[in-house]
């Protein structure tokens, strides 16, 4: 029978798999039902809601970008970790569109613990590799906040088709990732008034 075996880790991961094929707002508990031959009530005893869902799905689609952008960095340090670190996000963003853009809503800490070792692994890894240009807060927050800026825009733009120009868009990638390491080295360090 088509209800057997439905646990809530299979439904997020055909949730998953229907992401990248027909987007992430696409998917609905409705759509997901009807993959397992079931009536959507019978879901509910496996995730509370479609947001609930969502929220899974968000933190399986976090976890998995971020086991590829440590693998990619690992033993490297300033441009060479950037440059990897950079290569693993927009690969994982053009290979799984519907599983990436889950990874860009906004989590309800009611419905996912803010310190889920999915979140918790990107803030470490992702601030470890900032910490080799020798940044600390509040610079590490506004560096970070610069390049998930520039990720994003980047890979939305190119899986939209939003680079028209004959230049290579790898070739400009790379470009922009020479600039985001000089801004790094450079970054303007907040001064702090240290007066009473």
């Amino acid at each position: 029978m088509a209800r057997a075996g439905i646990t809530a880790d299979r439904l997020v991961a055909a949730a998953a798999e229907m992401a990248d094929e027909v987007g992430f707002e696409q998917v609905s508990l409705s759509a997901l039902a009807r993959r397992f031959g079931v009536k959507d009530a019978s879901l509910y005893s496996h995730v509370r809601s479609l947001q609930d869902l969502r929220h899974r799905l968000a933190l399986l689609a976090g976890g998995e970008l971020i086991d590829g952008i440590a693998t990619a960095v690992a033993g490297l340090s300033g441009k060479d970790a950037l440059a990897a670190y950079a290569g693993a996000y927009r690969a994982y963003a053009l290979a799984h569109p519907g599983r990436y853009a889950a990874t860009q809503i906004r989590i309800d800490p009611t419905l996912v613990d803010p310190d889920a070792p999915e979140m918790r692994r990107t803030v470490e890894i992702t601030y470890g590799m900032l910490r080799g240009y020798g940044l600390a807060e509040p610079d590490l927050t506004d560096a970070v906040r610069l390049l998930r800026a520039a990720f994003h825009g980047y890979c939305a733009l190119e899986a939209g088709g939003g680079f028209n120009a004959p230049r290579d868009v790898r070739a400009s990638w790379d470009r922009a990732i020479d600039a985001l390491h000089i801004a790094l080295e450079h970054w303007p360090r907040e001064e702090h008034d240290h007066r009473v």
